[in-house]
């Protein structure tokens, strides 16, 4: 049996190669892949050149990029899109989300904007339900992501049991159902929850995006860390027209905005609001100039 090193690669896969996929998935979803990722990269698009009968990595990005492949360009993003997630993660966020639209009035509007397999918006949705101790709090979510099948999966709302066992025992019981008979071992997070969601694809390059606001929060939390700055300067223009003069902005851990956009400000621990003096000025510059 021969080790790792040795093992013989089912397609070849050389540095222009990997430039080639470096240039596209930059293109078209502006993720910046590092020279690290040269493995992963060949792992699971190896599983497309499968899926799609061609034998050399040459030929399947030839034919991507001249639209011989359908819907193919779907399903090459979404192998290259990363879906790390879970429910109540980075959890001092949720608390300050509470405190938050308890003091606004309904119906309050929140975008998830990496939403991945759904865990995330449906946090967010369990947060707003105790905030307002009920199953139909005033509030309505988009959640969107670029990956159509993690869509699929969060509006399915169907998830193993180890999914939620740091969940305190009445979250469990509260907002999911357990499967019984061939379900045993899967939750379903209740249809009340579901309802408050609305899942959308949206690729946040894009030149439109089907959604209008404004947005009382945004959640944009571990995504812009595959973006490079002037990308993720651009997708933060876009976000400041869409949120409220009171609106929250939710970043991931790693993540620092206060070195790409002037429009925003520290409020708490990777959370953002409108800095309002400098929308004032900029308000003030452009009635000037009109």
């Amino acid at each position: 049996m021969p080790n790792g090193k040795d093992t013989v690669k089912e397609f070849d896969f050389n540095a222009r190669d990997f430039e080639r996929v470096r240039g596209l998935i930059y293109k078209r979803a502006g993720i910046s892949l590092a020279d690290s990722k040269q493995e992963m990269v060949y792992s699971r698009l190896a599983r497309r050149l499968r899926a799609t009968g061609i034998d050399s990595f040459g030929k399947y990005l030839d034919d991507l990029e001249a639209g011989r492949l359908g819907e193919e360009w779907e399903a090459f993003t979404n192998a290259l899109t990363t879906n790390l997630t879970s429910f109540f993660r980075e959890a001092h966020h949720f608390p300050l989300l509470a405190e938050h639209v308890k003091h606004l009035q309904g119906p309050i509007t929140i975008w998830c904007s990496a939403s991945s397999t759904g865990e995330e918006p449906y946090s967010i949705a369990m947060t707003m339900c105790e905030a307002f101790n009920t199953l139909t709090p005033p509030c309505q979510i988009i959640a969107t992501d670029i990956d159509t099948n993690v869509l699929a999966t969060g509006a399915n709302g169907v998830y193993s049991m180890d999914r939620i066992e740091k969940m305190s025992p009445e979250r469990q019981r509260r907002f999911f159902l357990k499967g019984k008979g061939e379900r045993e071992g899967l939750v379903r997070v209740r249809p009340e929850l579901r309802q408050l969601i609305t899942f959308k694809q949206l690729n946040l390059l894009a030149d439109s995006w089907p959604i209008t606001g404004p947005f009382d929060v945004i959640f944009c939390r571990n995504v812009m860390i595959y973006f490079d700055k002037a990308t993720q300067r651009k997708i933060l223009s876009r976000f400041v027209p869409l949120m409220k003069p009171h609106a929250l902005l939710f970043a991931g851990h790693s993540e620092n905005f206060l070195y790409v956009s002037d429009s925003l400000k520290l409020r708490g621990k990777t959370v953002y609001e409108l800095d309002t003096q400098h929308q004032g000025a900029v308000h003030k510059v452009a009635a000037h100039r009109a």
